[in-house]
């Protein structure tokens, strides 16, 4: 990576992050993470005007599926509600890791949202996560009276992993049409397992999510036991939304990434694809961003830009 690409913020910030192997332990690696989160957000000002509760969603096959639903504080009447799925690369992640961005989204978008503690690979690979996700889903649908939310004003959005199943879930929503789902907010999906694209050859720097990392990410959670890149692995287009032939009929779409994000262009392409089979999509590159940069360097401006473009286009989606 060209560290003079970067916004000279986020290259200030890059310089305190250690290169570690993430997969060497996955478990210590899961309690890293949320660690750093919490380090994080102890240096933010708390989120005041949102409440939380939990929920647990039974499984007939499956552990129950805890939930967090967030309503700010000074609504009473009932809100669209858009259903967030955390991000890490399908192997990492956490509703907990995500509780202070999610706080803070409920708070600056004035909407429910419900974040979903979807099970991991590689212990649960592809489609139990999707299955969880689209267990919440169902869920939000059937309890809008309990969630004092509106039936009719329902959207998905999720970060990086999180986005990818974003994405699949819209595309099931659409093909198995259950679930009147308006919009979807995809903050640098993850959402092509070929790994071909010039963007994804471009990033090898251990202290990001890098070449290495997605390779290892997609393998894990496609139930493989090899990365190799001789050859892309198969998946259907509700594990890799980038493989769905016919995107027609979605709902609209708000794309957000950095120009110094590996994803960069399969996020272009698929914006591209909606838009020429009718379906809105928005798509915002942030100019010296690497991935997830928000998340990682949140007091930056970039960050705090990057922050209000995607506030703004999930209240339109949601609201308009």
């Amino acid at each position: 990576m060209n560290v003079d690409l970067l916004d000279r913020e986020l290259a200030a910030a890059l310089e305190a992050i250690p290169e570690i192997d993430i997969w060497a332990n996955l478990a210590l690696t899961r309690e890293l993470l949320l660690k750093r989160s919490k380090a994080i957000v102890a240096l933010l000002p708390p989120v005041l005007n949102v409440t939380s509760i939990d929920y647990k969603i039974p499984q007939i096959d499956a552990e129950a599926i805890p939930v967090r639903v967030y309503r700010p504080d000074n609504q009473s009447e009932d809100l669209p509600v858009l259903l967030w799925i955390h991000g890490g690369g399908f192997c990492f992640g956490s509703m907990e890791g995500d509780d202070y961005s999610v706080r803070r989204m409920t708070d600056a978008i004035g909407c429910v949202v419900v974040s979903v503690d979807y099970r991991l690979a590689p212990e649960y690979p592809f489609p139990a996560p999707l299955d969880d996700c689209y267990a919440a889903l169902l869920w939000v649908a059937n309890n809008t009276k309990l969630l004092s939310v509106v039936p009719s004003r329902i959207g998905v959005g999720g970060i990086s992993a999180g986005g990818g199943l974003a994405a699949a879930l819209a595309l099931m929503v659409r093909d198995r049409a259950e679930v009147p789902v308006i919009f979807q907010a995809l903050l640098c999906p993850m959402i092509d397992n070929t790994n071909t694209s010039d963007s994804s050859f471009s990033i090898t720097d251990k202290r990001i999510w890098n070449r290495n990392s997605n390779l290892q990410g997609w393998m894990h959670y496609l139930g493989r036991d090899d990365a190799s890149e001789k050859e892309a692995y198969p998946a259907s287009k509700y594990a890799a939304p980038s493989h769905a032939s016919d995107l027609h009929g979605l709902p609209s779409a708000y794309i957000g990434v950095g120009s110094v994000d590996l994803f960069v262009d399969e996020n272009r392409d698929y914006s591209e694809r909606l838009n020429a089979a009718g379906v809105s999509s928005q798509l915002e590159i942030f100019n010296g961003g690497f991935h997830a940069f928000e998340f990682y360097v949140p007091d930056a401006l970039i960050s705090r830009l990057a922050r209000e473009t995607h506030y703004t286009a999930i209240r339109a989606g949601l609201f308009d």
